[in-house]
C-alpha cells in the first residue's frame, strides 16, 4: 500500500508543477501582460511599463512562475488587487462551501446509484424513474437544471431559498435547506453517469456462475442484488468517481455561480471580471492540487477494495 501511495505521489508532483505553470503563463503571458488588461486599451505604453515594473512582470516568466509557487507553498498568495484582502484569506472562506457542495454530490450520487439501481423489488418503477433522471443529467445543462428548479420550487412553490447561503452558525436546518437546491442540480448529472456504468457492470456480474449458484441454493432476489452483485459491481464505479472529480469542481462553480454561494465558482467569476490575477492563480491553484488530491484519494479507495491493485502496487 506505501509503495502504491508512493507511485500516485511521484506521478502527481511533476503534473501539479506542469498545470500549474501552464495557469500561471496563460494567464499572466499567454493573455497579454497583467497591467495592459488591468489599464485597459486607452492606456499609454508608458503607464503599462510603470505598472508592470511594480507588479513584477517585468521579470522573465519562469523567475515570476518560482517565485509565485514558493510563495503559495508557504501559504502567501498574495493580496487581492480588487478588495485589497490577503488571497489566502479570502481562499480559506471560500474553500470549505465548495468542498461541501462537492462532498454532498459525489456521495449522493455514488450511493444513490449503487442502492437505487440494487433495488431488484422496484425494478421496473426504478428503471423508469432512474431512465428518466438520467436523460435530464445528461442532457440538461446545470445552469439551465439550476435556474428551472429555483423557478419551481421557489418562485412557484415556495418551497425552498432561491439563492445566497446560510453558514452552520445560524442554525443546521436553515444551511440545509438552502444547500437542497444546489446539491440536486450538481447530483442529477454525476448521479445519472453513474447510474449507467453501475447498471451495465451489474449486467456483467449478474450473468456469472456464482450468482446462478446462489439462486439455485434458494437466495432472495434482493439479498442475491445487495450481497453479491452489489459489491462485484461497484469497483468501476469507484474508479468512474475518481475521473469524474474534475468535471465535479467544474460543476460546483457554474452551480455556485448559478445559487450565488459565496464558494469558489463565485471568487473565481469575480476575479476575472475584476482582472483580479492573484485570486484567478490561486482558484486556479487550488482546484489543480484538490483535484489531483481527491484522485489519489479514489486510488487509495479503490486499492483498498480491490486486493488485486493492492498487491500489483
Amino acid at each position: 500500500m506505501i509503495a502504491l501511495i508512493a507511485s500516485r505521489i511521484a506521478i502527481m508532483i511533476p503534473n501539479v508543477i506542469i498545470l500549474t505553470f501552464l495557469l500561471f503563463a496563460a494567464t499572466t503571458s499567454f493573455l497579454g501582460t497583467p497591467a495592459a488588461i488591468m489599464l485597459g486599451e486607452d492606456a499609454s505604453p508608458e503607464s503599462i511599463a510603470e505598472l508592470n515594473a511594480k507588479l513584477g512582470f517585468d521579470e522573465p516568466l519562469l523567475m515570476r512562475y518560482w517565485a509565485w509557487v514558493t510563495d503559495a507553498l508557504s501559504g502567501d498568495f498574495g493580496r487581492s488587487y480588487s478588495t485589497q484582502q490577503p488571497v489566502a484569506e479570502m481562499i480559506a472562506n471560500a474553500l470549505p462551501l465548495t468542498m461541501e457542495l462537492a462532498l454532498w454530490a459525489i456521495l449522493f450520487a455514488f450511493f444513490g446509484a449503487a442502492l437505487i439501481n440494487s433495488a431488484t423489488f422496484l425494478k421496473g418503477f426504478v428503471d423508469r424513474v432512474v431512465a428518466a433522471v438520467s436523460v435530464v443529467g445528461i442532457t440538461v445543462p446545470n445552469f439551465f437544471l439550476g435556474l428551472l428548479l429555483i423557478y419551481l420550487f421557489s418562485v412557484q412553490l415556495r418551497l425552498l431559498p432561491t439563492t445566497g447561503w446560510s453558514p452552520w452558525e445560524n442554525g443546521a436546518g436553515k444551511h440545509l435547506l438552502h444547500m437542497i437546491l444546489p446539491v440536486v442540480t450538481l447530483t442529477t448529472f454525476y448521479f445519472s453517469s453513474f447510474s449507467l456504468v453501475y447498471k451495465a457492470e451489474y449486467k456483467s456480474v449478474e450473468n456469472n456462475l456464482f450468482i446462478r449458484a446462489a439462486r439455485a441454493k434458494g437466495l432472495s432476489e434482493s439479498r442475491i442484488s445487495y450481497r453479491h452483485i452489489l459489491p462485484n459491481s461497484v469497483l468501476p464505479l469507484v474508479t468512474y468517481a475518481g475521473l469524474s472529480l474534475g468535471q465535479l469542481v467544474g460543476g460546483a462553480v457554474v452551480t455556485e455561480t448559478v445559487f450565488s454561494m459565496p464558494g469558489m465558482g463565485r471568487l473565481l467569476v469575480n476575479a476575472i471580471s475584476a482582472r483580479d490575477f492573484p485570486v484567478m492563480l490561486a482558484v486556479g491553484m487550488v482546484i489543480i492540487v484538490g483535484v489531483m488530491l481527491l484522485n489519489l484519494l479514489a486510488d487509495i479507495t479503490y486499492s483498498l477494495i480491490n486486493p488485486l491493485v493492492r498487491t500489483a502496487g
